[in-house]
């Protein structure tokens, strides 16, 4: 007897069937690479991004190159202890959302107490990650634990949740030029603040994809509050995200290479806009996962301009 075609909720989970982690990794491991999201890297790149332009824009010596290589261990682990933290807050929403329900936790694929070692391990990384640093950069990184621990708890209290993820996720900004120069200047917050509105662009089109579950589970978002009319919002905090980088390289002294990268990667962000169709969950996320194109049109803008002195 043939079986009726999986309704649209059934087929709208998140993670990724038969790819390297069913095909190579041990079946023990796999819940753990799926809490910490390793198999789907686009959050690292967003959390990555920040602390690469700001180590770029402050960069002095060929001393500095190997912070690139650092912020990329630091920020894997570090997105995935918040990830982790994530899913142990909110498993009993997970639950109740399509794309979610069969995530390790609500699934009981992993137990809470073993959730929540995993979460030390990463986080011990991470340490290890901070202490190659400066001292100013240790106090700059410590500080971005505030955030990283009342993020979940956002969505259950304000619509805005997505200005409370630019926060934590931009702080990279703050803690690259920390690390290259031992203090923080203009241009690192005018690059923190334009990465807060390019996350509030980036995650509302993200959040689209959950805005049918959402009310059920009571949980909030801009998705929510904006609806079918979120395309102005978002062309809103692009525009603003873009005038704000532009004051980053413009304190900074960078010159036209600078400003021809985040031309380029502008475009893309209206052309994100313009394109998207918000009530497509498959398009809200093959926009959202775009901005890395954004990211690295700015990132080799500002490479030129630092470092080869356009």
């Amino acid at each position: 007897m043939a079986h009726p075609p999986k309704t649209p909720s059934e087929n709208a989970s998140d993670i990724p069937v038969d790819g390297w982690v069913d095909r190579l990794m041990p079946v023990w491991s796999r819940p753990y690479i799926r809490l910490a999201r390793y198999d789907r890297p686009i959050g690292t790149w967003l959390l990555l991004f920040p602390c690469w332009w700001s180590i770029a824009l402050s960069f002095q010596t060929a001393q500095h190159l190997w912070l690139f290589a650092t912020f990329g261990i630091g920020a894997l682990v570090m997105r995935g202890a918040g990830c982790t933290f994530n899913d142990i807050m909110d498993r009993n929403f997970d639950a109740q959302v399509a794309r979610t329900r069969n995530r390790p936790l609500p699934s009981g694929q992993i137990t809470v107490r073993n959730a929540i070692l995993f979460l030390i391990l990463q986080l011990a990384v991470g340490l290890c990650v901070l202490l190659t640093l400066n001292s100013f950069a240790w106090a700059v990184g410590a500080a971005s634990l505030i955030l990283v621990f009342t993020y979940p708890l956002m969505k259950r209290i304000t619509f805005w949740p997505q200005f409370f993820l630019g926060l934590t996720f931009n702080w990279g900004a703050l803690l690259g030029w920390a690390a290259v120069c031992g203090d923080l200047a203009e241009p690192a917050f005018w690059l923190y603040f334009g990465g807060l509105f390019w996350t509030l662009g980036y995650d509302t089109i993200y959040a689209h994809q959950d805005r049918a579950d959402d009310p059920a589970a009571g949980v909030k978002s801009t998705a929510r509050k904006f609806g079918l009319g979120s395309k102005p919002w978002l062309c809103f905090f692009y525009m603003i995200a873009v005038a704000f980088f532009a004051m980053a390289g413009h304190t900074a002294g960078m010159g036209w290479a600078y400003f021809g990268g985040l031309g380029a990667g502008a475009a893309q962000l209206f052309w994100q806009v313009w394109d998207v169709d918000i009530d497509n969950p498959k398009d809200c996320l093959a926009k959202f996962k775009s901005n890395r194109l954004f990211s690295w049109l700015f990132l080799t803008g500002i490479l030129l301009a630092n470092g080869m002195g356009l």
